[in-house]
């Protein structure tokens, strides 16, 4: 299908995640996508802070943002054909702890009109005329860019994570985030629970789903990793981030008590709680660490079961479970805490309701898993492409004009 409308456009993406973040994000693929369909496209990274400058100095993400800032001609960089990244050359105030509102949005817009000042002046460098203005998340950074960008002619906010749920955004971010989403001309979400939220405050929201890097979740042959040869099966196993704010120790705890002959397989770093958790004096619990991305499928290759036994919270609520992608691109069995945005996977999954169904689901996939099982949940997870996404986005933005259109 042509992309009429989402090609040969300039796009910039304001993206809330580092563009250099080691596990990369929704807006690398995007950027990669969009340039695929003869986009250019300009990456706005995340600019530096005063605080991060004091607190993070030594991070390589913030030398190289400092590098941009001494040298304004290395802060606008070619990725490849049609892709820049800006390291925006200014410092922005450490706002959000601010209490006040007035002296907030005081402050917020002179940020704002920072970042603004910094990206018309690279927009203008690559010759950027007729912008898509694509903000991820964003609703602090990128509250006043619509009307702070030149020549822009359509803001799409993107809303992957229910960031007002989370304690740090929640001082401000439950009353500009609505208002973000009710100016933008349309709202792309990845999650069906995140639409209908957006859609309280914008019509002009629509479900766009995620995008699975299923060139990297593919294939049936992977050595055995040096750190597993000697775990007992059946392995269960969870890989990605172990955070005590959306993963569930006492899920974990449960599992390995009930079934002490299952060894539970951690791949992923942990935060302080799991660090100090009594998991770790559990004898049939393996944590084997953070691993490269690109390291991932081989160690969720030789799991048994794939699990992601989730706390049942306002933040994992309605976000889209990638990793669920990743382990049914691998064809394994799943089992996992049944959420909002769990209900797209229900016909390919185990769903657990409580911390004690979860022992019994994982004997039921064990026992069920079989060669047809894993084809179909293969096929399912290869529905799930970037490509996919850049269409659904494309029906969006003709939605959204219709409309327009008609209430004219």
């Amino acid at each position: 299908m042509e992309y009429e409308f989402l090609r040969n456009r300039n796009i910039i993406l304001f993206t809330l995640k580092p563009w250099d973040s080691e596990l990369g994000g929704s807006i690398n693929h995007y950027a990669k996508i969009f340039t695929a369909h003869n986009n250019k496209v300009l990456v706005i990274n995340r600019a530096l802070d005063r605080t991060s400058i004091i607190r993070f100095r030594n991070d390589p993400k913030i030398k190289t943002r400092i590098v941009g800032l001494r040298n304004k001609e290395k802060s606008l960089r070619k990725v490849q054909e049609n892709l820049w990244v800006l390291d925006p050359p200014t410092v922005l105030e450490s706002v959000n702890k601010i209490p006040f509102q007035g002296l907030f949005d005081f402050f917020n817009r002179i940020n704002n009109k920072r970042l603004a000042r910094q990206i018309n002046i690279a927009a203008a460098k690559l010759g950027f005329k007729d912008i898509i203005l694509y903000i991820d998340n964003d609703f602090i950074r990128a509250f006043y860019l619509k009307e702070m960008i030149d020549n822009l002619s359509l803001t799409v906010y993107y809303i992957r994570d229910f960031l007002t749920s989370q304690s740090y955004f929640k001082g401000h971010g439950q009353r500009l985030e609505p208002l973000l989403i009710k100016k933008a001309n349309l709202v792309s979400a990845n999650s069906i629970y995140l639409m209908n939220y957006a859609r309280k405050f914008n019509n002009n929201s629509f479900f766009v789903g995620q995008g699975c890097n299923l060139n990297l979740f593919s294939g049936e042959r992977f050595p055995l990793p040096a750190d597993m040869s000697k775990i007992p099966r059946p392995i269960i196993g969870y890989a990605g981030a172990l955070i005590t704010t959306r993963l569930s120790i006492e899920i974990l705890k449960f599992i390995a008590e009930k079934r002490k002959e299952w060894s539970i397989v951690l791949v992923g770093p942990e935060d302080q709680d799991f660090r100090n958790s009594d998991l770790h004096d559990m004898p049939n619990m393996f944590f084997l660490g953070r691993k490269a991305v690109d390291e991932l499928p081989t160690y969720i290759s030789h799991f048994d079961v794939c699990i992601n036994p989730q706390l049942f919270n306002n933040i994992t609520r309605g976000n889209y479970p990638l990793k669920i992608d990743e382990y049914l691109a691998m064809g394994k069995p799943v089992v996992a805490s049944r959420t909002k945005a769990m209900k797209l996977f229900e016909d390919y999954t185990y769903l657990a309701d409580k911390a004690e169904e979860y022992p019994a689901l994982v004997k039921k996939a064990l026992a069920e898993n079989s060669p047809e099982k894993e084809n179909e949940r293969i096929n399912f997870a290869r529905s799930h492409t970037w490509e996919n996404c850049l269409l659904e986005i494309h029906k969006a933005i003709e939605i959204a004009a219709s409309n327009k259109a008609k209430s004219a």
